[in-house]
């Protein structure tokens, strides 16, 4: 790709950018959110058109129209957000829009499907996912799963990856880096969108940078370092990557004992005390999410009791959580975080309009007083608060979400998987926001997949298996290995 040009309305997004991609090699693409990487590639895989510039495959030019084109091409691409259609079965997924069809009759041959559907998920590895099955109703990291088998089994030449391990436990990561190694040895070109700085630097061959728009440079793996990256990305230095703080617990903030829902989780209970960041760590399936969700009042649970600062609350409805001052961060913004047609002013403010309302009419200046105090805590990258949240980046919409929780000054904040899809200045800035909430006496239950955030930013860490919690550790004390023993149901750990 050369001399990439890219404007939406007055807004330019790309500017003269250019990046190659080699056969047999795994080539990242970095830079902050709104940087640029994901609409270059979706200039690649026909999603957009560029206003200027050429693409070359094989070295012939080439016009992509169209992700249809694109496939012709060879080129797939696992998108950061999900795009599966949840009514349909995890193998109409897979076969949507190149649907096996009995030759002459346009009859589809659901069997073949099927069977190359499961082909396609014990490829990775994958377990316990039905071809059958809505795609609606499995996890955020079984939903991942598929759309990566989804690409997989096009056979492409090209195959962009961005954020794929976003939603994936270690066990899952493994077995996609095992998968990659084999499609590079195979002469597949990869490209690598990642924020997760140790994939890039145990998994690729070269990285490019993106910043603000514009290409800064590109970098053999083996002659460059984190530090150097980070500088290329950010343009600054960042400071640690784990911000420390001095812990200071008072008293038992949160509550919970014997909580069940019937079906994923069984028997749960601990306490969180004010200032204290409690971690949740465990295997895709554990259980990690559930426990939340009941707790929130989303899933209604069958078994158990709640308490906040020694009283006993029911929580039935997430409006009873947010009355008693429980905020929840979902681990899907797209579909539970946020409502894309509204804008970012308009999302920020959802949770607690009461607060920001005199007689039911909407108080425009204090609405934007908040809103303006936010975009500048968090570092909001945005035209103005009245743009659609649609239009910016996923870790900028990330911050959104944050944002309209911050809006009820929780007691208590649950943060699942906080900073998926945010890039390495980003994420330090959440974990900046997360320290000082500890430090104002906000208990905090934070749900990762990133065993080193698990460990730099929590107390303690309650590890989850089958459902039920399989050890509870103190982090200083803590290392992966401990935490994957207990995960997978060691009970040596």
């Amino acid at each position: 790709m050369r001399g990439i040009c890219k404007s939406f309305g007055p807004v330019e997004v790309l500017r003269d950018v250019a990046f190659s991609l080699c056969a047999g090699e795994i080539h990242a693409l970095m830079g902050e959110n709104g940087a640029g990487k994901s609409t270059l590639m979706k200039i690649l895989t026909g999603i957009h058109a560029a206003d200027a510039g050429e693409i070359r495959i094989n070295g012939q030019p080439a016009v992509v129209r169209g992700t249809r084109q694109a496939e012709k091409l060879g080129i797939a691409i696992i998108h950061q957000e999900l795009n599966l259609i949840p009514e349909l079965s995890v193998t109409e997924n897979l076969f949507l829009g190149r649907e096996l069809t009995f030759a002459g009759t346009g009859i589809l041959r659901h069997g073949e499907m099927r069977r190359r559907a499961s082909v396609a998920l014990a490829r990775l590895n994958v377990t316990g996912i039905d071809p059958d099955r809505e795609a609606g109703s499995l996890s955020i990291g079984q939903q991942q799963m598929v759309e990566i088998a989804r690409a997989l089994s096009l056979d492409a030449r090209v195959l962009i990856m961005d954020e794929p391990t976003a939603a994936l436990t270690e066990r899952e990561i493994d077995a996609l880096f095992r998968l990659i190694r084999e499609l590079r040895a195979s002469g597949v070109g990869i490209v690598y969108v990642s924020h997760r700085m140790e994939e890039i630097f145990a998994l690729c061959d070269r990285i490019s940078v993106l910043r603000d728009g514009q290409f800064v440079g590109c970098e053999a793996i083996a002659d460059t370092d984190l530090d150097h990256v980070v500088r290329m990305m950010v343009g600054r230095e960042i400071g640690e990557r784990y911000p420390k703080r001095e812990v200071s617990h008072g008293a038992e903030r949160l509550r919970v004992e014997h909580l069940s829902d019937g079906g994923t989780i069984a028997d749960i209970s601990f306490s969180v005390r004010c200032g204290e960041v409690l971690g949740i760590a465990g295997l895709m399936g554990s259980g990690r999410t559930e426990i939340v969700r009941a707790l929130f009042g989303v899933t209604r649970k069958n078994g158990g009791r709640i308490h906040l600062d020694g009283q006993p609350v029911d929580i039935a409805s997430p409006a009873d959580a947010i009355a008693a001052g429980i905020g929840y961060v979902t681990e899907d913004r797209k579909s539970q975080g946020l409502v894309l047609g509204l804008s970012v002013r308009e999302n920020m403010t959802l949770t607690h309009l009461a607060g920001f309302s005199r007689g039911g009419v909407i108080t425009a200046a204090r609405e934007k007083s908040f809103v303006a105090r936010m975009i500048e805590r968090l570092n909001i990258r945005t035209r103005d608060a009245d743009l659609e949240v649609r239009a910016l980046s996923g870790g900028n919409q990330q911050k959104v979400v944050l944002a309209k929780w911050l809006a009820i000054r929780p007691r208590v904040l649950i943060l699942d998987e906080p900073t998926r899809g945010v890039d390495i200045g980003g994420k330090a800035e959440i974990y900046h926001i997360i320290n000082q909430l500890a430090s104002d006496g906000v208990a905090i239950v934070m749900i990762s997949s990133e065993l080193p955030e698990v460990l730099s930013m929590s107390d303690r860490i309650l590890v989850m298996h089958e459902g039920r919690i399989a050890a509870d550790l103190d982090a200083q004390t803590a290392t992966q290995e401990r935490i994957m023993h207990a995960a997978t149901g060691d009970t040596q750990c």
